[in-house]
């Protein structure tokens, strides 16, 4: 059982890769000096990835690897090195006394300069993370341009900017009480170490997420990725050894048991605190098992998010039309899942989406059109989970209008699937799928809609589409979700806190708001 697979939507199967392997050179130096070939080359085999442990790049112990599967075809790309409990402690120990004993949580010059010098060497590195992102966590040409490589690469430059606005001390006046006149002053501090715990859905958006500003504020990392998708963490340990981090501030630890490496940065005393992206069900398992230590947690987890359509919603067609659960293929978790739709235009609605996804048919899952945004799922347990639920699905009696299947041939791929007539009782319309899976059903009023998409466990996001501008800003105030985007508004951006109510998590990432969850707050006093 994979506790710590830190798999939105349910653990998954093993999965790897790698790098840096001095036995390949050749290859380093072609992937560092030419973009990737749009077509799958399924003979081609990433050199063997490597640990980051206080300072060096080496094997895991007893020099173990495990296979990186491709969801494009299923086949072997790499292996990855295969860390042990013994590796493990090793990262932790250095990220502890890289901590306690050096001055990186003191020197602000020093580490801002360091962690700039990394984001020039992630950006000079595209074209590789682009390979890395495509055979490795099998997006879409469409998502490597957006989310997958380049919009975490462009999130470096805003994180400076949020971190250079960080009040570090500020001073509260004087004030009287228990018979003295004290001077008092707030003062902000790097937390301590972190494990950061990542998926493998957007696995560089999520790591550039925790792992820069956690850096930038002064804490030592140990660095756990997903087993689907090592290599797009271990090119982060590679890369911060050419920069020169000193030994211990970032650890890279891959792993093919992840409830083990997991759980042992979850309970290990000299770790202050847990960032974890993944499931709801882990993130319950990582508050149980870090209570007796008392860590600090920030938990991004599952959503079930809902869009909201009135009838005067501006351009009705186009607002239900682009509601298709396609890109990365439905592996989101702030993706908008459910669509209620008000019930006078409800059967429009369902001739739109039929039509919209008769055309989308044979535009999804090409590795060769720079358009697509769909590719695979991540594994073969993925694809036969999300087959589960559709099964389900119809079972319970909701109607299929388009998907439902498994494509035939390589790879691990579900059609673009949308039921229709969905209760929101139902188990589609409840948990987290995670994949290309939409459903649908028809609510009567503003009231109706919102107790309807107040009635989930989640509350990640969600959107509102209506021409009535005071309507829309009551309903999103209503909602109970971290996020809400009006008629099409985008309300996730890297100077945006992005989080969720309920069991979509604790915390927030991303805005001041993500610097503050790797700080504490010191007050001083002193007699004035």
């Amino acid at each position: 059982m994979y506790l710590y697979s830190n798999c939105k939507g349910g653990a998954q199967e093993n999965g790897t890769d790698g790098w840096q392997d001095d036995r390949d050179n050749r290859h380093l130096s072609r992937l560092r000096s030419q973009p990737p070939s749009l077509e799958l080359d399924t003979t081609m085999i990433f050199p063997d990835s490597k640990l980051y442990i206080d300072g060096v790049l080496r094997p895991a112990t007893g020099d173990i690897s495990f296979d990186n599967i491709s969801p494009w075809t299923g086949e072997t790309v790499g292996r990855a090195a295969d860390a042990t409990a013994e590796d493990m402690d090793a990262a932790i120990a250095a990220a502890r006394r890289a901590f306690d004993e050096t001055d990186w949580s003191t020197n602000r010059a020093i580490r801002r300069d360091l962690v700039h010098t990394f984001g020039l060497a992630l950006k000079a590195n595209r074209h590789r993370l682009a390979e890395i992102a495509r055979h490795e966590v099998g997006a879409a040409p469409g998502a490597i341009s957006s989310i997958q490589v380049d919009g975490p690469l462009g999130f470096l430059d805003p994180l400076f900017a949020l971190f250079d606005k960080i009040e570090w001390e500020t001073p509260m006046g004087d004030a009287s009480g228990f018979g003295m006149t004290s001077r008092r002053l707030l003062v902000k501090e790097p937390a301590g170490v972190v494990g950061a715990i990542t998926p493998w859905n957007v696995p560089l958006y999520i790591t550039v997420g925790k792992v820069v500003p956690a850096l930038l504020a002064g804490c030592t990392v140990v660095l756990k990725p997903a087993p689907d998708t090592p290599l797009m963490a271990a090119i982060l340990g590679e890369l911060a050894a050419e920069v020169g981090f000193p030994p211990g501030v970032l650890n890279v630890v891959t792993g093919s048991e992840p409830a083990l490496l997991g759980e042992m940065l979850v309970t290990d005393p000299r770790v202050d605190l847990i960032s974890f992206t993944g499931s709801t069900s882990v993130g319950r398992r990582i508050m149980e098992k870090a209570a007796p230590t008392l860590k600090r947690l920030f938990l991004e987890l599952g959503g079930k998010s809902a869009g909201i359509v009135f009838a005067d919603a501006p351009d009705f067609a186009q607002a239900v039309a682009r509601s298709i659960v396609c890109f990365h293929a439905g592996q989101g978790c702030a993706m908008i899942t459910r669509l209620l739709v008000e019930r006078s235009r409800y059967d429009e609605a369902v001739t739109v989406l039929s039509a919209a996804y008769a055309g989308y048919a044979t535009r999804w899952g090409d590795p060769d059109d720079l358009a697509n945004v769909m590719g695979p799922v991540i594994s073969s347990r993925q694809r036969d989970r999300v087959m589960g639920y559709i099964e389900q699905g119809i079972a319970e009696g909701a109607r299929l209008i388009a998907g439902g299947k498994v494509r035939p041939g390589s790879g691990f791929f579900v059609e673009p699937t949308c039921f229709v007539d969905v209760s929101n009782a139902m188990t589609i319309a409840r948990e987290e799928i995670f994949g290309p899976v939409l459903v649908v059903m028809p609510f009567d009023d503003e009231d109706d809609a919102v107790r309807i998409a107040n009635d989930s466990q989640f509350g990640l996001s969600g959107s509102v589409r209506t021409g009535d501008p005071e309507r829309a800003m009551r309903v999103a105030r209503r909602l109970r979700t971290g996020s809400v985007g009006i008629n099409g508004g985008m309300p996730i951006a890297v100077d945006l806190p992005f989080g969720g109510y309920k069991q979509s998590g604790i915390g927030k990432e991303w805005g001041i708001e993500g610097f503050e969850e790797y700080l504490e707050t010191k007050s001083i006093a002193l007699p004035a």
